[in-house]
């Protein structure tokens, strides 16, 4: 939904999505940016005062598992584009679903993921009859039609996976390419993921040359594939099939690591560390960002729980590694993408959040080495042009008019990103 008034945010610090461009005024209408100018503009509907603040494009998630709840507890962080990696809303999802929805983060989906049957992340998931307990506790906030909805959309799933090939054979796995992109998924994600590190050793994993041959079918149908993988083995095969990013960060450090590194970044593979989750999975908790005082009152009783708990799936792992693998990374090249891996509101899912968590990585991000610059480009124009989101990311005539407008300046004091004063998404006001 757009706004057909005229706004303008005034003398403002603008961070383009880029670059730090100084003072500016930014003018939009019909949900688009017009004008970002030094010139005071004229007979305009809505004036914002951005002095002492810092004007930033909509951030966006590159990897979350999300909701139409979830879409709307992001946009209260200024988060305007979540990027779901295994889930329901492809573009026949986002028709039936958000149709009439406002206050939620507008989003993009791979669909369901390509992986073994009782391969990750099935060890995550409650077991039990129909519908998983977090989907049932979910559904209470919905509307009854919005219930309808998404019970059909869960049992044409499930009908899909009964019916369809074994996805382990070649023809299998094509097909379910297939019919991901049929069903309007905007990517493709393969699951390379055996469990050590999930505290579930032995899970199954799709042999390789069938993985490959999905990745080579996504890319003949024009989608981008990108893999699930959380050791360095796991990259290396991943980079060998011909992947296009890695949806997380290998979290340990082998000697050989920085061939691994060399590999991703001479074919151009993107990383989206989600150090957050590694963070988690080592077995730290994120309590201290849910008690910020910027925090505390955006979040439910079940996200702070979720916060002030964690994965602790491998203790053995240690923060330095992935800093210094993201700092090599960086340092090689390679496109880093903000993504958090955000799922459900459950305390073996913990340190995570929808919306702060992204701020959290921009963080975590600055501590692994990236100067603040590089980590806003990260969660703006970095991850806009990765995932082909042409119309957004950057502060710029034409783009889109989700903007992010904060007390201070992030581009020196990551922190500041949280001390949100305004959030616009299609040029609509939110007040988080």
């Amino acid at each position: 939904m757009t706004n057909t008034k005229s706004k303008a945010i005034l003398n403002a610090n603008v961070f383009d999505g880029k670059n730090v461009i100084g003072k500016k005024n930014v003018v939009f209408i019909d949900g688009v940016i017009v004008s970002v100018s030094d010139e005071l503009p004229q007979d305009i509907d809505e004036v914002i005062d951005g002095t002492g603040c810092t004007l930033l494009p909509g951030l966006i998630d590159a990897h979350v598992h999300t909701s139409v709840e979830f879409l709307k507890d992001a946009l209260k962080f200024g988060i305007t584009t979540e990027l779901e990696m295994m889930g329901g809303f492809t573009k026949k999802g986002r028709d039936t679903q958000l149709k009439g929805i406002t206050g939620a983060a507008d989003v993009r989906s791979a669909g369901m993921g390509l992986t073994a049957p009782g391969g990750h992340p099935d060890e995550l998931i409650p077991k039990g009859n129909g519908i998983p307990e977090f989907v049932l506790k979910e559904m209470e906030k919905m509307s009854e039609e919005e219930k309808a909805i998404f019970i059909a959309a869960h049992q044409a799933q499930k009908e899909e996976e009964e019916l369809g090939p074994d996805v382990t054979s070649l023809e299998g796995a094509i097909d379910f390419v297939n019919r991901q992109v049929n069903n309007g998924a905007d990517y493709f994600k393969i699951m390379i993921e055996e469990g050590t590190v999930m505290n579930a050793p032995g899970l199954p994993v799709i042999e390789t040359h069938v993985l490959k041959a999905a990745v080579d079918e996504a890319h003949k149908l024009g989608k981008i594939a990108i893999a699930h993988v959380l050791t360095a083995e796991a990259a290396k095969t991943a980079v060998e099939i011909g992947v296009d990013g890695l949806a997380h960060l290998f979290i340990d450090r082998p000697d050989w690591t920085q061939d691994l590194i060399e590999s991703i970044a001479s074919k151009g593979i993107f990383v989206t560390p989600c150090l957050v989750l590694n963070s988690s999975i080592i077995g730290n908790s994120a309590c201290h960002v849910a008690h910020d005082e910027r925090v505390e009152n955006k979040l439910n009783e079940d996200w702070k729980m979720t916060m002030c708990s964690c994965f602790n799936t491998f203790p053995e792992g240690n923060m330095e590694d992935n800093f210094n693998n993201v700092k090599d990374l960086r340092d090689a090249g390679v496109d880093i993408l903000v993504g958090t891996d955000v799922s459900v509101p459950m305390p073996h899912l913990g340190g995570l959040a929808h919306g702060v968590s992204v701020h959290h990585e921009m963080q975590l991000l600055v501590e692994a080495g990236l100067n603040p610059i590089e980590a806003l480009r990260s969660a703006t124009s970095v991850t806009s042009k990765r995932f082909n989101l042409s119309d957004r990311g950057l502060i710029a005539e034409g783009m889109r008019a989700d903007l992010l407008l904060v007390k201070g300046d992030p581009t020196k004091n990551i922190s500041d990103s949280l001390s949100i004063t305004g959030i616009w998404k299609e040029g609509e006001s939110y007040h988080s």
